[in-house]
């Protein structure tokens, strides 16, 4: 007679290891599933951005994926039967471990999801009539096509947005006769680019004079940058930015600091602030109306001012002063 002890049936406690049942843990499935999914519906929202910029994003979404696989196969294999009173509270922590370290993993994966540029923006990557527009893998080179500049604009955009997002307005600016590169930055990220400037100086001998800048994040990356590297460089560009590090000793730097009268993040107080970090002939420009958004494409930002100046024209006068410090430099 058989009896339901489960003895005889290969699947008891007294069965050998290779025949009884093994239980798949929920929570690492769901994990792993969650490392698995997150990251695929991350490059899909934002696959033509992803693709466009600085490659450590996709190397990152392509590990969390891996660790999602990994997680699937580790979860078909455990064996969780019988587990000791103290296996038991390791068990516990572990899995605790495990959702505090996806939660911030993913949750930065999420957050760092780039502002893209407009489609307008994009479009402009063919570049214009008289100006050259060149995608390379370490950022975006804009020149005349006319001519071969002896004077150039290093510049880093703000934090998480599409690098393509600047074309358009820098557009304006190589067509006044500069040289200008959009770096391109990691998870875009100005501050895990500070070396940015001193590459693409190397990389272009025939420049003379440098100015680096940047918006935002970019342009505190980019005072940074003029702090250590004096000699080389000869102006400096803030648009809705400003140093941490004080520059106001710096009688032989031109600086500009462009910035919106409605800045929902760099306030006009905050800009105010900066002038004691600045040096004494700093060209200060308020762009009355403009907002944080008002200096790339990239749609409005959640926390951003309301603009009271349509686009274009804020862009002009941002894109004057810019000239405007390359030229007297």
């Amino acid at each position: 007679m058989v009896t339901g002890s489960g003895e005889g049936n290969g699947s008891g406690p007294n069965a050998p290891p290779s025949r009884r049942r093994r239980r798949v843990p929920r929570l690492a499935v769901v994990l792993g599933l969650t490392w698995l999914v997150v990251p695929l519906v991350l490059f899909l929202l934002a696959r033509g951005t992803l693709l466009a910029g600085h490659p450590a994003h996709l190397v990152a979404l392509a590990v969390a994926g891996l660790v999602g696989v990994v997680l699937l196969v580790l979860a078909r294999g455990h064996d969780d039967d019988h587990p000791t009173h103290r296996r038991r509270w390791g068990i516990v922590l572990g899995r605790l471990a495990g959702v505090l370290v996806s939660a911030v993993v993913l949750g930065g994966l999420v957050w760092l999801q780039p502002f893209p540029a407009t489609a307008a923006a994009a479009s402009a990557m063919a570049g214009e009539p008289d100006v050259r527009v060149v995608d390379v893998p370490s950022g975006i080179v804009l020149s005349p096509r006319d001519q071969t500049p002896t004077r150039a604009l290093v510049f880093q955009p703000g934090a998480r947005v599409d690098p393509r997002a600047y074309v358009p307005i820098l557009t304006e600016v190589s067509r006044a006769g500069y040289l200008v590169v959009v770096v391109k930055q990691p998870f875009e990220i100005a501050l895990l680019a500070t070396g940015a400037p001193g590459n693409v100086m190397a990389r272009h001998p025939e420049v003379t004079r440098w100015a680096v800048g940047g918006h935002s994040l970019g342009g505190v990356a980019a005072a940074d940058y003029a702090a250590s590297d004096p000699a080389r460089v000869n102006g400096l560009v803030l648009w809705a930015s400003y140093p941490v590090g004080s520059l106001a000793d710096r009688a032989d730097l031109a600086v500009a600091s462009v910035s919106g009268s409605r800045d929902g993040f760099t306030t006009p107080d905050d800009v105010a602030a900066s002038r004691a970090l600045l040096p004494a002939s700093t060209a200060f420009t308020v762009v009355d109306g403009a907002v944080h958004s008002s200096f790339g494409d990239y749609g409005t930002q959640p926390g951003d001012g309301t603009p009271t100046v349509d686009h274009e024209t804020a862009q002009r006068q941002i894109v004057a002063a810019t000239v405007a410090l390359l030229a007297r430099m």
